[in-house]
């Protein structure tokens, strides 16, 4: 993630600035990612004043790094952090030797949070770690460490800025900042010479990681613009997507055409498939909060972790797994044992992480796979987590022929038996578990990789009204696919499929890859199911439009509009905001029928910034609820001709706002949904 790096001598750079008007070559930026690429497993570290309070006020508890605007403490209050902030615990090598052993490769720790509060020394603010207490620069010890221990030091660095007097917007409840003066463009200025502070002062940085990106005032151009000032100061650099304006939100890739940087990052989450082609760090908590929350014990298993490691890995992503120091400077102890822990699993099984490509594999029903290159073919590890009580280890649609396979935790490497059953290989096992959390078994096949995955059943659902189109495709050539409908193996005597089929009643799709009269896949095999369609419901007496009821309030999530008091309610043409009276901090409930044109099954999609959720008839069908920037989440539900009822809460906490409602089904494209179809 975000090759093992040699130690280089910290030292105060001042670095030529690059002129970028010649696109980097492919071979140019592969060069530049591979180190990050091989690491696949770094430390994230959320350190600030907000350690102070531990993520509690006023008697509320569940507070974080966001503790400034969730708790709306003012900015005096605030500020008497920093005179209190002493960690004269922390130890640099401590913490980065933590991190070495859990089998890191880097670690990247927040120089400038969202409240502004700067954790090194610079001479654009006195909000900074050098007027506290304290009065030393952590990041300084933390360079040197890790260049001493053979890790890449890496920043992260938030656009927005609670603190700054030119940072725009600000929120409603701020009564203490005024706007009066603020220029977003000098803000921008400032960042631009923390950021030289940070790239010209701590020797060789491996990534800048941005955040704060979300709100109007940044953009794709400043974007841009930072991404290329940050290169000219350190060409080698790598920075993330959040540099520009163009994240899908907590997914963490960016929207085509947008402006992305070097790599995505989903949070606190894994993509469910790989992602070809693209480079993808995911970064998570170890409990619920980012920094300190001294009453948040719910912390994820080491058996969670190395699972997470092997299965990110095995996606062809990265692995920034986050602690949050005390206001002392020590990192939580059950934060030290999980590393720990995963230190020793990593210490015998970290070349099936590090180094390492994606699975060829769509699914295995028994764990993950990593790839490697090896002379005259390739290598799988292979981690099983669910181990096979019948002490076989089935590798479908393999075709090569294999050379070896050993228990990668076996020193004397003792070789396993591998026999063959039509398209697959099976590796015979011991019946216990050598490591109940995750096995890993070293395969290595000769030649180019050989490997036919079943045929891909797609169909727009997995149900339907009254029939539905089904379409079978490989992507392999020179092969040809056999399926039944009844959930039946698949044989020479199955139908051959040509072209996509009609199914008018449920049937279980299965499906395989023959060549030469003989299986080269395993089955693919899918439910599709006749449903039972909501039935349309009486709408006599009611009028164009869509009922709607106002609400203020400070949710992170949606709360049950029905048991509050609305501040107002109405009838609107169409699912809009315009009747707010705040900025942020409000919500909707949108009631009433919409008209749908015929028996089918309709996709419903939310699009909003902050959460929505969608109901039809009394079901849930949307659930697009949380904190998130614009977001979009869909579903479907088969419904009969005619008026359904439908509700949308939705709310804004913070920053952007939005709420869009389409529909689509077989006969109708993707809309927005249209004033004329909704009544109340």
């Amino acid at each position: 993630m975000k090759k093992l790096i040699t130690l280089c001598l910290l030292v105060s750079l001042s670095l030529p600035v690059i002129s970028f008007s010649q696109p980097e070559t492919k071979a140019q930026h592969d060069s530049r990612m591979q180190w990050w690429r091989d690491a696949r497993f770094g430390l994230f570290i959320h350190w600030g004043i907000y350690s102070v309070p531990a993520g509690e006020w006023n008697g509320k508890t569940g507070y974080g790094e966001w503790i400034r605007t969730s708790a709306e403490i003012p900015l005096h209050t605030y500020d008497g952090f920093k005179e209190i902030f002493n960690p004269v615990k922390f130890n640099a090598d401590e913490w980065v030797r933590m991190a070495r052993d859990a089998g890191m490769k880097y670690i990247v720790i927040t120089s400038k949070h969202h409240d502004g509060f700067c954790m090194f020394d610079t001479k654009e603010t006195d909000f900074c770690i050098m007027r506290s207490p304290f009065r030393k620069d952590p990041m300084k010890d933390l360079a040197e460490a890790c260049h001493k221990y053979g890790l890449k030091f890496c920043f992260y660095y938030s656009i927005m800025d609670w603190h700054h007097p030119d940072y725009l917007p600000r929120r409603d409840w701020e009564k203490d900042r005024p706007t009066e003066g603020a220029e977003f463009r000098r803000y921008v200025d400032y960042m631009k010479a923390e950021l030289k502070e940070l790239l010209t002062n701590y020797g060789e940085i491996g990534v800048l990681w941005f955040d704060g990106e979300w709100e109007n005032t940044w953009n794709e151009k400043y974007g841009k613009e930072i991404y290329a000032w940050c290169r000219s100061l350190q060409p080698g650099l790598i920075i993330n997507n959040r540099v520009g304006a163009g994240r899908m939100d907590m997914e963490g890739l960016t929207k085509e055409g947008a402006f992305g940087g070097d790599f995505g990052t989903p949070e606190q989450q894994i993509p469910a498939t790989g992602l070809p082609g693209v480079d993808w760090e995911t970064c998570m908590t170890m409990n619920d909060h980012w920094g300190y929350n001294k009453n948040d014990k719910n912390f994820k298993s080491s058996k969670e972790l190395i699972r997470m490691i092997a299965d990110i890995a095995s996606k062809g992503g990265n692995y920034l797994l986050n602690v949050g120091p005390t206001s002392e400077g020590l990192i939580p102890p059950e934060s030290v044992e999980r590393l720990k822990t995963v230190g020793a699993w990593m210490k015998v099984n970290g070349e099936a992480i590090h180094e390492t490509q994606a699975s060829p594999f769509r699914s295995l029903d028994w764990g993950r796979c990593t790839k490697k290159d090896i002379l005259n073919g390739v290598r799988l590890y292979l981690h099983v987590f669910n181990w096979p009580q019948n002490g076989e280890i089935i590798l479908p649609g393999l075709l090569n022929k294999p050379s070896k396979a050993f228990l990668l935790a076996d020193a004397g490497k003792a070789p396993l038996a591998v026999g063959r059953k039509d398209d697959a290989l099976v590796i015979s096992v011991p019946r216990q578990a050598p490591d109940e959390v995750n096995t890993v078994i070293v395969l290595d096949l000769s030649g180019k990789l050989d490997l036919t995955d079943p045929p891909q059943i797609i169909s727009d659902y997995d149900f339907f009204v009254d029939s539905l189109n089904v379409k079978l495709v490989s992507d392999r050539d020179n092969v040809e696919i056999r399926y039944t409908l009844d959930g039946s193996d698949c044989n020479t005597k199955s139908p051959v499929y040509s072209r996509p089929f009609t199914v008018k009643n449920t049937v279980v799709v299965a499906a395989r890859c023959f060549r030469k009269g003989k299986p080269v896949s395993g089955t693919g095999k899918k439910e599709i199911r006749k449903a039972v369609a909501n039935p349309a419901v009486q709408a006599a007496n009611s009028l164009p439009g869509i009922s709607y009821r106002y609400f203020e309030g400070n949710w992170d999530s949606l709360p049950d509009f029905r048991n509050l008091a609305p501040l107002k309610e109405g009838v609107l043409e169409n699912f809009s905001l315009e009747p707010k009276s705040a900025k942020e901090y409000y919500g909707f409930s949108f009631s009433g029928f919409i008209n749908v044109p015929a028996n089918d099954v309709y996709a419903f999609s939310l699009d909003s910034d902050d959460g929505s959720v969608l109901w039809i008839d009394g079901k849930k069908i949307v659930d697009n609820d949380g904190l998130h920037a614009d977001q979009e989440v869909e579903s479907a539900v088969a419904l009969m001709k005619g008026f359904h009822q439908i509700r949308i809460d939705y709310f804004n906490k913070t920053g952007s706002e939005g709420l869009t409602v389409s529909i689509r089904s077989s006969t109708l494209k993707k809309q927005v949904i249209t004033a004329g179809m909704l009544m109340h």
